[in-house]
């Protein structure tokens, strides 16, 4: 096919068959039967046939006026295959502009007042409320200029007291300037690590008391190094002179020292509840360091338990206060309103690693049978009645349970006997076993001592002779 003309051959493969002019043959398939289709059902073909006279498919309501006049709906080019190709309408159609209005002509205040376009009314209330805002405005700048102040000058002097002034200042300054010089830090240093702490001097000879537990390693190290530094910086070397792992007092002694300021020991049993005290030390390493308080408690049973730096065993009567104690402040003074010791700062309670107002110093009446002993002997010889005891605390009583007697001992001679709960001791009330040691230990050797104990829901009072360790 060369002009579009179909060839014979082509026509006969693709062609119509003889007759057919459509798509489809228009010839009825006459080799098989054609099927019949019956009449309806009368009662069927009343119920769902058309009425009579009506020609289309869907019924209409048989209620509605038929209107001649309506327009004829307009031509649908999706439903007319023979529709033609056509513009449709925008989507959005656009908005007319609206049409211009001219401006009317302006209001000057010539209208306003003899044009009548406002009401007379309205302009005075206008007019008064001008006056009194600018009255009102004027009246607060003026009271703005009077009683507010600029907030910076160049004429401003700051009042400074450089007079000569031969007050020696507080109670804590005088007790401060009095003190300091008699105040040492200790130092016990060896090949891995070291040790500081506090102490004060006793003697003019170069006696210095302090704490067991601050020179114990330089005890059991013969390579550790002890040093005394004092006020003015100067290190001197220092010899233990006696200590004492029982009270947890120790002293030492430097040589060759001139002009050195002795302290002035107090009486401990006048200490009040209440009363200001200062404490002096080296508070981890910071030397000449003064803390102020009060007196907060006395006769506190404090345990000291030995450790890897110290074999201190014990239990102190202590010197509560609150004045800050911590590590270091160990041996130093603590001293009343009057510049006189009445106590040695020993321990604290420092849950968080810092002191927290609980501080405790062994009472100086204490420490000075010690110190003595230690200067003369070298050690110090304590009361025992040859019991060990612990805490009990019921219904029944309060006080130190005896957990043994030792055979011949002062408490044997004096009836207890294990199971025995001492209640009192030397006119102290004892509710542990703590309490009981410091009664004993501060009792006198071959002192009679009058004591209460409970046995089998009995009190019974008895005497007692404490003998030497």
């Amino acid at each position: 096919m060369t002009d579009g003309t179909p060839s014979s051959r082509d026509e006969a493969v693709f062609g119509r068959p003889a007759g057919v002019t459509g798509s489809f043959a228009n010839t009825p398939n006459t080799d098989r039967p054609q099927p019949k289709v019956a009449a309806p059902d009368p009662v069927l073909s009343e119920a769902f046939g058309r009425p009579e006279g009506e020609t289309q498919t869907l019924q209409r309501d048989p209620h509605a006026v038929p209107d001649d006049d309506e327009p004829e709906a307009p031509e649908d080019p999706w439903r007319s295959p023979a529709s033609g190709v056509a513009l449709a309408s925008p989507a959005l159609a656009e908005a007319k502009p609206p049409t211009p209005v001219d401006p009317g002509p302006k209001l000057g205040l010539r209208d306003l007042l003899s044009g009548r376009r406002v009401h007379w009314w309205a302009l005075a209330s206008l007019l008064m409320a001008a006056l009194l805002v600018g009255v009102f405005g004027g009246l607060v700048g003026r009271w703005t200029a009077e009683v507010a102040t600029p907030l910076n000058s160049d004429s401003v002097r700051l009042n400074v007291d450089d007079s000569d002034d031969d007050d020696d200042g507080t109670t804590v300054t005088k007790v401060t300037n009095a003190m300091e010089k008699a105040v040492v830090t200790i130092e016990v240093r060896t090949g891995g690590g070291g040790v500081s702490g506090s102490g004060f001097v006793i003697d003019k000879r170069g006696y210095i008391a302090t704490n067991n537990h601050v020179v114990s390693m330089a005890a059991s190290d013969r390579s550790a190094k002890l040093e005394a530094v004092f006020s003015d910086r100067s290190r001197v070397p220092a010899r233990i002179a006696g200590r004492d792992p029982k009270t947890d007092l120790a002293v030492i002694k430097v040589d060759d020292v001139q002009n050195l300021t002795v302290s002035t020991l107090g009486d401990s049993s006048k200490v009040k509840i209440g009363e200001n005290v200062v404490a002096f030390g080296s508070p981890l390493g910071f030397s000449k360091t003064v803390t102020t308080g009060i007196v907060s408690a006395v006769d506190q049973p404090v345990p000291l338990r030995p450790d890897a730096e110290s074999d201190t065993d014990t239990v102190v009567n202590g010197i509560q206060t609150d004045a800050a104690i911590n590590h270091g402040n160990s041996g130093g003074p603590l001293v009343d309103s009057k510049g006189r010791v009445i106590g040695v700062n020993t321990a604290a309670a420092t849950p968080n690693g810092g002191s927290i107002g609980l501080g405790f110093a062994i009472p100086v009446n204490e420490a000075i049978p010690v110190f003595d002993a230690l200067i003369k002997d070298g050690r110090m010889k304590h009361p025992t009645i040859g019991v060990s005891a612990a805490t009990v605390r019921n219904d029944k009583v309060f006080g130190a349970q005896v957990r043994d007697v030792a055979q011949g001992s002062a408490a044997a001679r004096a009836g207890l006997r294990e199971g025995d709960v001492v209640t009192s001791f030397n006119g102290r009330q004892i509710e542990g076993s703590d309490e009981l040691t410091v009664a004993v230990r501060t009792s006198k050797i071959d002192d009679e001592v009058k004591f209460t104990y409970w046995r089998e829901g009995r009190t019974f009072d008895g005497t007692i002779t404490p003998v030497s360790d």
